[in-house]
């Protein structure tokens, strides 16, 4: 890859940094939420590519928030401890002990890891959890039973978020601090609940009212059958292939968010390949699309 930059010649960079201008005009002192999750997150190289590209896009004046996930980082945690993961209907049954886990290696480890890569490529990270500054109120989630609603699972410690209080991001924003915000609400009794990040970061860009939220994942975007990439989505386009059975699984949270965010005014949502290095410049300052766009009409 970098033989590839090498070769580029003077005047064709000067040209590729000309083109991201009107985007960057476009952008600046807007807010974008980053769901980090995937390859982006356990490849050193991507890891790299992807705090550099959050510190550029501050630096040229927009305002990354960056909202983590971890599953295989917890995953391990637990096989160190000799627990074993249960999940009901693509949720994590989380028990008193598994929460001092998933605390630990949420906003200790994986934050602090992203935290130190965003300030070794030259920016200001600080991580958040739920708790600071109020930031995010939770209650426990019922999760109903698809097939029968009268029937509801117990998974522990998962939260639904109730409130999310923005003031601390806004404030280290505004002090050009970069925020990186594990998925950890607390609720009435100031107890922990562990909730969905793709779900957290889409609430967190609806109450920021930011310009895009960026879900970098482990697949190019939005598939249909035939496994094409779909550019570009509309609400009743992703009602079609829910029915059909082409968004699924664990796609299906990602997308309903998604959804939620560009129903209540996030400008356009993107779905984007994690393991392609600096997919999210890319995505924000060129016209190519790399991924999957979700507009709300």
């Amino acid at each position: 890859m970098n033989d590839a930059v090498a070769s580029v010649s003077p005047r064709d960079k000067a040209e590729i940094l000309a083109q991201a201008l009107p985007y960057i005009r476009r952008f600046h002192g807007k807010t974008l939420v980053i769901k980090y999750g995937g390859n982006a997150m356990t490849d050193p190289a991507l890891q790299a590519a992807f705090a550099q590209d959050v510190v550029l896009l501050k630096l040229v004046g927009m305002n990354p928030v960056v909202v983590h996930g971890g599953g295989p980082q917890i995953e391990s945690a637990l096989n160190r401890l000799g627990k074993k993961g249960e999940f009901i209907q693509g949720m994590r049954v989380t028990d008193a002990e598994t929460m001092e886990v998933v605390e630990w290696v949420l906003a200790g480890e994986v934050q602090q890891d992203i935290v130190g890569l965003i300030n070794q490529a030259g920016g200001k990270a600080v991580g958040l959890t739920g708790r600071d500054g109020g930031l995010m109120r939770a209650k426990k989630l019922r999760l109903l039973d698809p097939k029968d609603p009268s029937k509801e699972h117990d998974v522990g410690q998962v939260g639904d978020i109730e409130s999310i209080d923005p003031s601390v991001v806004r404030a280290l924003q505004d002090d050009q601090f970069i925020p990186v915000v594990s998925p950890i609400g607390f609720g009435a009794a100031n107890e922990s609940y562990n909730i969905n990040a793709d779900v957290v970061a889409a609430k967190l860009a609806t109450v920021l009212q930011a310009e895009k939220l960026l879900m970098l994942t482990n697949i190019p975007g939005v598939l249909d059958k035939q496994g094409q990439l779909l550019t570009e989505l509309t609400m009743r386009r992703i009602d079609e292939l829910v029915a059909d059975g082409t968004i699924s699984g664990g796609m299906i949270p990602k997308i309903a968010g998604a959804l939620d965010a560009a129903r209540s005014g996030v400008h356009a949502v993107h779905i984007i390949d994690g393991r392609v290095p600096h997919a999210m410049l890319l995505e924000i300052l060129t016209d190519q699309a790399y991924g999957t766009m979700i507009r709300s009409h």
